[in-house]
């Protein structure tokens, strides 16, 4: 393997994500089912299983519906209620928010989930906003599903490897500190790009 160190923009890579059918697909499935699942609960006043008095109504089941996307067809489980109270205009508002939710997406994982850009995607999908407790449910999940991507086993082979990172200033344990966001692309045998990896490292060094 032939290694290469590269200066990279940040932009650049959240462009190479944006058209990374593997990476988007199982991110905006998880995206689009947890922003359905938090609009039920927020219909019914509660969670799945949640015994509270300020209960509206109780879940009857799901059904299925397939929607098509930029990245493929994507199969979502639709809750029910018994009331038949639940509704929702999410595959509409979807098709025509597309463009701007998967470069949203692309960009959370380039500078990790935010509890901002989770409250961002989810009111585009239904144009309201959902409670604090459901946005952050949604963001733990999310940051599941970016974690798996991470961890994912390559198919492919790359020969060529360019690395670089960048600087974000991040709080850890109450204190503000610059840290380095180390940035891995692929390419391939036909000159095809891909993010293998964003991950943090103490600073831009060879050990790193």
């Amino acid at each position: 393997m032939t290694v290469t160190k590269i200066r990279t923009d940040v932009s650049a890579v959240k462009q190479l994500l944006a058209s990374d059918k593997e990476f988007l697909k199982p991110l905006i499935q998880a995206a689009v089912q947890e922003t359905l699942e938090a609009e039920m609960a927020e219909t019914l006043g509660a969670e799945r299983g949640e015994r509270t008095e300020a209960r509206l109504g109780y879940r009857s089941g799901y059904y299925i519906r397939s929607l098509i996307t930029r990245v493929g067809r994507i199969e979502l489980k639709v809750p029910q209620d018994r009331q038949g109270r639940f509704s929702t205009e999410l595959f509409e508002r979807y098709q025509r928010s597309e463009k701007a939710l998967v470069a949203a997406l692309a960009e959370m994982y380039v500078q990790g989930v935010s509890t901002r850009k989770v409250k961002y995607v989810t009111e585009e999908l239904v144009g309201h906003a959902f409670s604090a407790s459901a946005i952050s449910a949604i963001n733990k999940r999310l940051d599941a599903s970016l974690k798996a991507f991470c961890e994912r086993k390559l198919k492919e082979p790359f020969p060529y490897l360019i690395l670089d990172a960048r600087y974000e200033r991040i709080r850890e344990d109450g204190i503000i500190a610059s840290h380095a966001v180390l940035i891995a692309i692929g390419v391939d045998w036909e000159g095809r790009r891909q993010v293998l990896a964003v991950e943090l490292a103490n600073r831009e060094s060879r050990s790193s």
